[in-house]
């Protein structure tokens, strides 16, 4: 169990690192609340999980100076039937820290994805990827902060 759980967090740690420059934005995520995101996968019905829509899946914050920090919030609703549980959100790199409801969001309730992001010594183009994991269906959803530090 133990060697199970660490090769599902490997590749959870793996798929947080892909920066890929599209993000689907119907995705959603899948949870329980006693078993490790981890193994969740495999046991979500997904026809009653819990959906999360976002406003927008993206925010671009232009161009910057080096150091400057950008916040922002992606705000969402669960529009499934059944309480989203989200479990944890993790950013590609420690500049960027995701905050998230750490309470039930009920059916129709709306809730916000809190990100900031701290430029200080990055320069160039930058996409930082947040990957959501929760209950909902399917088990990650991806967001994007991306823009132009000078």
């Amino acid at each position: 169990m133990k060697k199970m759980f660490m090769s599902l967090t490997g590749i959870l740690l793996l798929l947080a690192c892909n920066n890929k420059s599209t993000v689907d934005e119907n995705a959603a995520n899948t949870e329980a609340i006693s078993i490790p995101s981890t193994e969740v996968a495999a046991t979500v019905d997904s026809t009653s999980a819990p959906i999360m829509t976002f406003e927008s899946s993206t925010y671009e914050f232009k161009k910057i100076t080096s150091g400057q920090k950008v916040s922002y919030s992606f705000k969402f609703k669960n529009t499934g039937t059944t309480p989203l549980i989200i479990s944890n959100a993790q950013a590609t790199c420690g500049c960027t820290v995701p905050e998230y409801p750490r309470s039930p969001v009920p059916p129709g309730a709306e809730g916000a994805i809190n990100v900031v992001y701290d430029s200080a010594g990055q320069t160039g183009m930058q996409a930082k990827i947040i990957t959501l994991t929760s209950n909902a269906y399917p088990t990650t959803t991806q967001l994007v902060l991306k823009g132009q530090v000078m």
